[in-house]
Parts: structure tokens; sequence; C-alpha cells
């Protein structure tokens, strides 16, 4: 059972009294971190099975993506884009190596990297397209997630990210998720671009029916649309491969990957592409101080390093399989569904099971951190590096928690 202190209430009351009150963090307060584990202040060890929603895939203060930060640190932190760095280039050839990708456009948060590529499409629409000015549009799903700046949430779903924030971007239309016919007679001649996640991660681990994906593939190209893929929380081998998208062996136009691109260290993200779409943003249009900074690429090579040369993503697979099916075998009349792809992983309660919080609390009691999303959902997402002896003991903890309650 953890133990809480003065020393955790002291820092509640000072969040609570000088912080914005946007977040409704579980009651633990961490000070390190190491591999698949973290620590409180009052000295309780967690497993860490939210892994800062996707972005330490390569588990807490991985050693040798630390000493790649530590080294570029010492030599040249950030330079801007207004001169070139000698660590952007090895990291333009190392990603588009690894993904098969032609152009990169960096940035630094996952919301960037998506506004980044609604700016690109809509730019391609028009010079190359031919869709009238200011006449374009994308479409979107249900229940998305892609961020949180102004123009996302005016296309999202969600009443909590959305109300009381307008008035809203225009260029959205919004169809159901894994819906395929939806999606094709909701294009139009000014259709540019179909953004989606192929996991729809905020949502619940919404998986979309076999051979969706191929699906839209074949849709947005026979009438020129983009396909945008956001594989910020997907991809970097959270379910098991490289990108989610290869689940159905196809490509999107736009790939969109962050979070564990630093695994945990620092922010970057970037726009996987091509000429055609990346091609349109000339000098002047497009940037970021940060983005593509020498801190952030020495990061992301390391990151990327050790993700494939330690068998991360094959692990992710296997562990995934092994995580899902204790989870299945666990006995609760109030549980509604267990999915997952990789270690992306979820328990859906029914909506009269009083809601998943109160599970994640008593999790936290036992030694274990995970999340609820949209109340009634608990996300169950450890780092790519988990053991099965790790697994097990936290599935141990699971079913203790999940058949007491």
């Amino acid at each position: 059972m953890a133990k809480t202190s003065a020393t955790t209430q002291h820092f509640r009351d000072i969040e609570h009294d000088l912080g914005a009150h946007n977040y409704k963090p579980l009651d633990v307060v961490l000070t390190k971190g190491e591999g698949v584990w973290v620590w409180d202040v009052d000295g309780n060890r967690y497993m860490d099975c939210l892994s800062a929603y996707s972005a330490i895939n390569q588990g807490h203060c991985h050693p040798k993506i630390l000493e790649a930060m530590v080294a570029q640190a010492a030599r040249l932190p950030l330079s801007s884009r207004a001169f070139r760095n000698d660590q952007l280039a090895p990291f333009y050839e190392e990603i588009c190596a690894l993904t098969n990708t032609h152009k990169v456009l960096p940035m630094n948060s996952g919301a960037e990297a998506v506004e980044s590529a609604i700016k690109a499409v809509r730019k391609w629409g028009y010079e190359s397209k031919g869709v009238p000015t200011d006449q374009a549009e994308i479409i979107v799903c249900e229940n998305n997630f892609h961020g949180r700046t102004m123009t996302i949430v005016s296309f999202s779903t969600d009443p909590a990210a959305r109300d009381n924030f307008g008035p809203y971007t225009p260029g959205f239309k919004v169809v159901p998720f894994g819906d395929a016919a939806a999606l094709e007679a909701a294009i139009t001649p000014n259709t540019v671009a179909f953004l989606a996640e192929p996991i729809q991660g905020e949502a619940g681990v919404i998986i979309p029916v076999d051979g969706y994906l191929r699906q839209v593939r074949e849709i947005c190209s026979r009438h020129n649309v983009m396909l945008i893929l956001d594989e910020i929380q997907t991809g970097l081998g959270r379910t098991g491969k490289l990108l989610a998208e290869e689940h159905e062996d196809v490509e999107a136009d736009l790939t969109l990957v962050g979070k564990a691109l630093s695994g945990g260290f620092y922010p970057i993200s970037a726009v996987l592409s091509n000429s055609e779409v990346l091609g349109v943003l000339q000098p002047g249009e497009h940037g970021s101080t940060f983005g593509g900074n020498p801190l952030a690429c020495a990061v992301a090579r390391a990151a990327l390093k050790v993700l494939v040369e330690e068998g991360m993503i094959e692990n992710a697979e296997k562990m995934g399989d092994y995580f899902l099916k204790g989870l299945k075998n666990i006995r609760n009349n109030t549980i509604r569904e267990v999915r997952g792809r990789g270690l992306m992983l979820a328990v859906e309660f029914q909506p009269d099971a009083g809601g998943a919080r109160r599970h994640c609390e008593a999790l936290r009691q036992e030694g274990l951190l995970a999340k609820e999303t949209h109340v009634n959902t608990i996300r169950f997402a450890p780092p790519l590096i988990v053991t099965q002896d790790q697994t097990d003991w936290a599935l141990e903890r699971i079913e203790k928690v999940l058949t007491r309650n």
C-alpha cells in the first residue's frame, strides 16, 4: 500500500493554488524514473502503465538517449533554422530510411505536427489540386484526438475539449470512425485530405475493423485526397509495428510522429511526407524557432536507434499479446470489453459500473499507474521494454483490483 506524506500534500496544495486546473492527475508526485518504474517523493515505487501517453516507449531515462542528450547539450542545443546544424541532416537521413519517407518537416509537439499538416495540405489543394481559394475541406473522424490548439478543437467532437472555445475554425467535416463508406460519401471536389488516427487512443483504444485503412487508402487515392495518419501515439513501436499503418500494409501521404520520437527526453515531432505535399512550403511560409534544433535531432536519432536495435518493437508485439490475453482472463461482470494491439491496451467498463477512475486510484495503491479516459475506460500502455515477469506482476495487481471492486 503506497504511503503519503506531508511533502506530497505540500506539492498538491501549491499546484492547486498556483496552477490552472486543466488536468485531474492521480494524487502521486513523481520524482524519479528508470525503465518501467517510477518513484514518488515518499519513496513508493510504481510500474508506469501510461508511459506519458506513449512518449516513453523506450523506458524512463534510457542511458543511450540520455548520453546523446548530454553530449549534444554541451556542444550546441539551439541554432534556429536561420543557420544549418550538423544534427538535422543525419536525422533526416535516418528517419527517412527507417520509415520510407521522402520529405520531413520537423516540429516540436504533436499538435504542431497536426497544424503543419493541415497547412500543407490546404496549400497543396489550392496550388496543385485547383481547389478555389479558402474552400479547402478536410474530413476527420468522430471521437478524434489530435491535440488542443484552437484549430484542432474546432473539429473535435469531445464537449470537454470544444465547448465554449468558439468561434471555431471552419473547413472540416466529421464522419464516423471506421466507416469507409461514410468517408467516400463526404468527399467533394474541394476535399484535400482525410485525417485520422489508425487507432483512436484518447477515445479509449478504439480499433477499426480489419481492412478499414486499406479501404481508406484506396478511396483517397481514387479521389486525389491526401491521407494523413496521426501516428503520434500509435507510432514508433507502440502497436507492435514501427507504424500502425503497417498492420494493413498501407502508406499515408502524410504520417505524423512525435511523443516517443525523443524517448521522453525532449519535445520533437515530425511530418513525414513527400515532395508533392511538403514541396508547396517555401521559405518564410512556415517554421518554428525550436523545430529541427540540434538537441532535439540528436535525441531523436538516439531514440530511434535504440527502438530498433534493442528489439523494442518486436517485444511490444509479443508482450502486447501476452498482456491482452491476461486482461481478457480477468472475470468481472462490469467489464464491457477488453481490446488492444501491441502494448496499447484498454479495459472498458459498463456505463453503470461507477467509472474507471476508482480502479485507477486502487491500482495506484497497489503500485501501478494507469489512467482513465472517457469516464469508463482504463488504458494500459507500459514502456515497450516491459518483460514477461513485469507483465505478470502488473496482471496480478490488475486482477486483484478489478475482481474486488
